[in-house]
């Protein structure tokens, strides 16, 4: 398998967004501190999100080297089902996280900041689907360890999966690029 899933980072984005709400001074107090609050609430689950994706992305690099050198991935069957595990902890992190962004979209705040929680709700959502089919790669391994029936559809799901990564990374690079083009939201009186 010559597959490489690529992993958008998270930090950036969701580091800029707690530095636009918290700047935006002309919105009612209690409407920013709202999306203050759910704004740190995202990042929270997304902080825990990405320390579950890193550990289970460990494992999955051990995994996917024995199965790319041809090699069965029946000692490694136990880290599948870890791996599988850890990321669906980690997908409830992010869905956790996409509850709070939504929110803003009902608050008395700035436009362009609901269209930044939008937008980064977008690249969560992205981030989501990506991260189901990755899980869909494990339950695999984990019923064919040494890929003797399923080879191709697990390369396949490898081949979608990077796909659907690059989705993600491109959407968070939308969300960036709208806090990029709105420096003056953080100077609102």
């Amino acid at each position: 398998m010559a597959c490489v899933v690529v992993r958008p980072v998270l930090f950036v984005v969701i580091a800029f967004s707690v530095s636009l709400l918290a700047g935006c001074s002309g919105l009612s107090g209690n409407q920013r501190e709202q999306a203050n609050n759910y704004v740190a609430d995202a990042n929270r689950a997304i902080e825990e999100h990405n320390r579950l994706f890193e550990e289970a992305r460990g494992t999955y690099t051990k995994v996917k080297e024995v199965v790319e050198a041809g090699g069965t991935a029946s000692k490694e069957a136990g880290r599948a089902t870890q791996t599988r595990e850890t990321m669906q902890e980690a997908r409830g992190q992010l869905e956790e996280a996409r509850e709070p962004l939504s929110t803003i979209q009902d608050l008395s705040v700035d436009p362009e900041l609901k269209e930044y929680a939008r937008l980064l709700s977008d690249a969560l959502d992205a981030q989501l689907a990506a991260e189901a089919k990755e899980i869909e790669f494990y339950e695999i391994l984990e019923q064919d360890p040494a890929l003797s029936e399923n080879r191709n559809e697990a390369q396949d799901i490898l081949a979608n999966v990077g796909d659907r990564y690059e989705k993600a990374k491109d959407a968070y690079g939308h969300a960036q690029e709208r806090a990029d083009a709105n420096p003056e939201l953080l100077k609102k009186s």
